[in-house]
């Protein structure tokens, strides 16, 4: 529908304790299901104090208008965010893995829908979202606010591109600080333990865990024919989710995992009494099926973890007990990034439990330092 004339709109004054001009004027929209319809707008240009006469309140209200105003205006399509999510998730999210989708619907249903449903895309703006995050930070975990907000972003930017809105929310958008971590380790010796204690399979299972610090799904998606022996490396291609085979998490997570010799001995011997499955995964149920990874957990490693007198934990505490290994032993941040498959070396560094040899020494002299009784020196008398 073309624009049918020329638009000044019409300005109100109103407010009691703070005056406010409001703005009119009409406008034409793209509805969801194709049809164009013409509607009346009403906005809050400023109050009184910025605009102290009408004549520059309706300057303003005419630059607000020169969009709708121009020869080549087109209605633009609106909708709300709940109508907009419906249309993400078929169109969009629908391709994505299904761990991504699961986890994405999740956060739609629980928590953005029920804050920003009823709003009209065009209207949801950085001041709305910061009050959201206020709201949420108060909930929830630092972590979790931090993926809301990435996930808003990533269905802004086909929002933007399909004309639903044309602001940037995410401009200046204060989000909560992450809090100390008192995230569980495996240590060494703990890791250790457990492998020698273990019966098989899962003390390969575990023994893998621990000396790659791949993820619990990568291990349970490890195909026979990835164990590059020859070369000594575990070549890290997929992985399972609920009994599913997928992508890794990231174009990082494709990678070669460096293996020790000890344990490519082990793992020769381990194949030469491997039973092969539908799938060619190196551990799998008796129907040929991934492994259940909290079945596992559950199992066979909360019952060891009892048995050993070790805090109980899950499978990442391998994971983050192997990089603080390698961080004690000094390797390079892009081999560790490479190792445990993370994008950014922040991550790599959070995973990091290591108390510095260098943080010990200084405690140590302070100690020296801060217990020692030197003698205490007398002035000469008449110094006095």
């Amino acid at each position: 529908m073309a624009r049918k004339r020329f638009q000044t709109g019409s300005l109100l004054l109103r407010g009691k304790q703070t005056k406010k001009w409001v703005a009119k004027w009409r406008e034409d929209v793209l509805q969801p299901n194709g049809v164009v319809r013409r509607v009346q707008r009403k906005e809050i240009l400023g109050t009184l104090a910025e605009y102290k006469t009408k004549r520059l309140a309706e300057r303003a209200l005419m630059q607000r208008l020169a969009e709708v105003n121009s020869a080549t205006y087109k209605p633009r399509p609106t909708a709300t965010f709940r109508e907009f999510a419906a249309k993400w998730d078929k169109d969009v999210l629908a391709l994505h893995k299904p761990s991504t989708q699961s986890a994405d619907r999740s956060r739609l249903r629980k928590h953005l829908i029920p804050e920003l449903g009823d709003m009209c895309m065009k209207d949801i703006n950085r001041e709305v979202l910061q009050a959201m995050v206020a709201r949420k930070a108060k909930t929830i975990s630092a972590k979790s606010v931090k993926n809301l907000v990435a996930l808003l972003a990533e269905m802004w930017t086909q929002a933007k591109i399909d004309g639903y809105t044309q602001l940037d929310p995410f401009v200046a958008l204060r989000l909560p600080e992450r809090g100390l971590l008192n995230e569980r380790f495996l240590s060494l010796d703990e890791m250790r333990r457990i492998i020698e204690r273990a019966g098989e399979p899962y003390k390969t299972y575990f023994w893998i865990l621990a000396e790659t610090g791949v993820r619990a799904g990568e291990i349970g998606a490890l195909p026979v024919g990835n164990l590059l022996l020859d070369q000594a490396a575990i070549r890290i291609k997929q992985s399972v989710w609920h009994g599913k085979i997928q992508t890794v998490k990231s174009v990082k997570g494709n990678r070669l995992c460096e293996i020790s010799p000890q344990l490519v001995e082990h793992l020769r011997k381990y194949v030469r009494e491997w039973h092969p499955n539908s799938l060619g995964l190196l551990f799998a149920t008796s129907n040929g099926t991934p492994w259940d990874t909290d079945v596992v957990r559950k199992r066979k490693l909360y019952p060891l973890l009892k048995k050993l007198g070790i805090e109980k934990c899950g499978f990442h505490a391998f994971r983050h007990g192997n990089e603080t290994v390698m961080d004690q032993e000094s390797v390079p941040m892009a081999v560790r990034q490479t190792r445990l498959g993370h994008t950014d070396a922040r991550t790599t560094m959070m995973y990091s439990h290591v108390v510095s040899e260098d943080g010990k020494r200084i405690a140590a002299r302070l100690g020296e330092l801060l217990t020692s009784s030197p003698a205490i020196a007398v002035a000469p008398a008449g110094n006095a």
